[in-house]
């Protein structure tokens, strides 16, 4: 069974069988909350389409978890208006980085006649633009933690995988790096993105404005595009060739995941046990750091 994960505020993400989140207080207790299952209707099953759907997916359930481990691991309850104004901020300050931005740097640098040339240029900002972006927010200690998680995240899968039992001396064996994370994905997306923008600014020119419209409305082809390479990549494990498309993904990972101490792992083992459990379970618990191998 593939296991997906997200690494969240003083937590990890699970998603299997069932969606589970695990956060660890400061009181050294982890929360444990079920989100329920993921249903796949017949549609969202179609090559290029699934990518789009699994992305959707990711998101609704990673935004989820953010605020709840945000609440968790504060301990105070964060209010609606605050979570809608934090979600706007965030698309803004997506839309605005890595979708306006290159487009009005390009301006300086490219004659807009040349509009291959101009998404080349283009998409080469962009994507150093969240290169930079990564870099800095790395610099910060809570991020660095959330990138700690990451790896945790990571290595855990990794020992579930091989079917290892889930205890803190297997999962330290594996690498933090895994070649279904999303890291990759936005790396393959990049470049994806890259080259269908070129092709397209080549068939039609475009004002700022109707060129900014156009690729909000080709990027989620992109994402669709890029889920079918990382999926392809996924097949064939990383062999030959198929290295190309992990590498990229592969070296942004070394940035974007740490390596966790004991307790972070604990908080993934329990995420993920959770998270491949056949029995649904809606109520909120705790479980002590020393009483951890009570759960299994």
């Amino acid at each position: 069974m593939k296991v997906g994960g997200q690494a969240v505020i003083e937590g990890v993400l699970m998603i299997a069988k069932r969606v589970s989140l695990a956060v660890r207080k400061t009181s050294g207790e982890i929360v444990v909350k079920d989100l329920g299952s993921v249903r796949f209707p017949k549609w969202a099953r179609v090559p290029f389409l699934r990518g789009f759907y699994s992305l959707f997916i990711s998101l609704y359930f990673g935004i989820k978890a953010l605020n709840l481990s945000s609440e968790i691991s504060s301990g105070e309850e964060m209010k609606s208006s605050e979570k809608f104004f934090s979600l706007i901020l965030a698309i803004g300050l997506a839309v605005g980085l890595f979708v306006v931005a290159p487009i009005f740097l390009t301006n300086f640098l490219i004659k807009k006649e040349d509009e291959f040339l101009y998404s080349i240029v283009e998409g080469f900002i962009r994507l150093g633009l969240f290169l930079l972006y990564v870099w800095i927010i790395s610099l910060f200690k809570d991020v660095k933690r959330v990138f700690q998680y990451h790896g945790a995240e990571h290595m855990t899968i990794h020992a579930y995988e091989h079917g290892e039992e889930l205890t803190v001396e297997n999962v330290r064996k594996y690498s933090t790096v895994h070649p279904r994370c999303g890291t990759n994905f936005v790396m393959i997306f990049l470049i994806v993105a890259i080259v269908l923008l070129s092709v397209f600014g080549a068939l039609i020119e475009l004002s700022v404005w109707t060129r900014i419209i156009s690729r909000l409305i080709l990027l989620p082809f992109a994402a669709g595009i890029s889920y079918e390479f990382l999926k392809l990549a996924a097949f064939f494990e990383g062999k030959g060739w198929i290295k190309v498309l992990y590498f990229p993904g592969y070296l942004l990972q070394y940035l974007t995941t740490a390596k966790p101490d004991d307790s972070q792992i604990e908080t993934a083992i329990v995420a993920l046990k959770q998270a491949v459990s056949e029995k649904e379970d809606n109520t909120d618990h705790q479980v002590k750091e020393e009483g951890l191998e009570l759960l299994g």
